[in-house]
């Protein structure tokens, strides 16, 4: 579980000069709660030089130099060094000298890539598509906010409802974030979003056992306000990419459609489960609908003592 939210991704950027001669911007995702040790490696026959070096800014760390490439980079592999020991992607974009502009995201499964010509627009929207599948799907604390929602409403209308409710929410604040209104500093930010999973839990609790609360009342309302917070634990896991303006606004509507894809298949298959669970003729204990609350719970307040450390250890660098 330390894992929770380590999906931050990395930024490669190469802009052609001329046939041989390239601009580079490496950023390099720092400042969670594990390091993460990845890097380009310069193809074969190539220079990389950086005359400023490395420098820290808020949530990464950037360098900018000169990459020279003899007959140039087409038909070259680049690579991302370490990528497969990480759950991070890094979005890698290629400005040819002829304006043409290749963007490829780079996976751990995935870590290189072979440069050919321009991408079409239906293959970049479905390489942000997937990004937000990946990133929902990868970061267990907001998937478990998701199924505390889901066991406090159950089916039906309100759970439409309240889902409906968290996705404005978090839609607005990834847009604000992304488009660089506003970025809160990620280690608060991820201790929030802990601390909703820890919120959850004695209403999910609360709600096994017939009881009722704010939450299990008007559980729109939390899912809007807690909404919130997540979208902006969204928008760290794009707009610390450093994407240039002219791609944010279709990066940022391909990688919502992905974490809207990604949340609705996993209450699906949630809701699949509980229904096939219930059709057994099985004796089941009352103790064990109260199971989820505490592995809920349990969840929420490691990952909240897991991160609080991590600020204070960054603090003490």
């Amino acid at each position: 579980m330390a894992y929770a939210h380590e999906t931050r991704p990395g930024f490669f950027e190469l802009i052609s000069k001329d046939t041989e001669t390239y601009s580079a911007l490496w950023k390099r995702p720092a400042g969670g709660e594990t390091t993460i040790r990845i890097a380009p490696e310069i193809p074969s026959g190539c220079l990389f030089s950086s005359p400023d070096g490395a420098r820290a800014i808020a949530g990464a760390v950037i360098a900018r130099g000169t990459l020279k490439c003899p007959a140039g980079l087409a038909g070259r592999e680049l690579r991302i060094a370490g990528l497969e020991a990480t759950m991070t992607d890094v979005l890698v974009r290629l400005t040819h000298s002829d304006g043409r502009i290749e963007s490829h995201i780079l996976r751990p499964s995935s870590p290189s890539v072979v440069i050919r010509g321009t991408e079409s627009l239906r293959d970049l929207a479905l390489s942000y598509v997937e990004t937000g599948v990946r990133h929902i799907t990868g970061g267990a604390d907001h998937l478990l906010f998701v199924v505390g929602l889901m066991m406090i409403v159950g089916n039906g209308w309100r759970l439409l409802q309240t889902i409906t409710s968290f996705t404005i929410a978090h839609s607005v604040t990834l847009a604000v974030a992304t488009l660089g209104y506003t970025t809160p500093a990620s280690g608060p930010l991820n201790l929030l979003i802990s601390l909703s999973v820890m919120f959850l839990a004695p209403d999910v609790l609360r709600a096994a056992r017939g009881e009722t609360s704010l939450t299990i009342k008007s559980p729109w309302v939390i899912a809007f306000g807690f909404g919130l917070i997540h979208g902006f634990g969204f928008a760290d896991g794009l707009s610390t990419a450093g994407l240039p303006s002219s791609a944010i606004p279709t990066a940022l509507l391909w990688f919502n459609v992905g974490v809207e894809v990604g949340q609705l298949g996993c209450i699906a298959v949630l809701l699949s489960t509980a229904k096939a669970l219930r059709s057994l003729d099985f004796p089941w204990d009352p103790f064990t609908s109260t199971i989820p609350a505490y592995l809920i719970g349990a969840s929420g307040a490691f990952w909240t003592i897991e991160r609080i450390m991590a600020m204070f250890y960054s603090a003490s660098l």
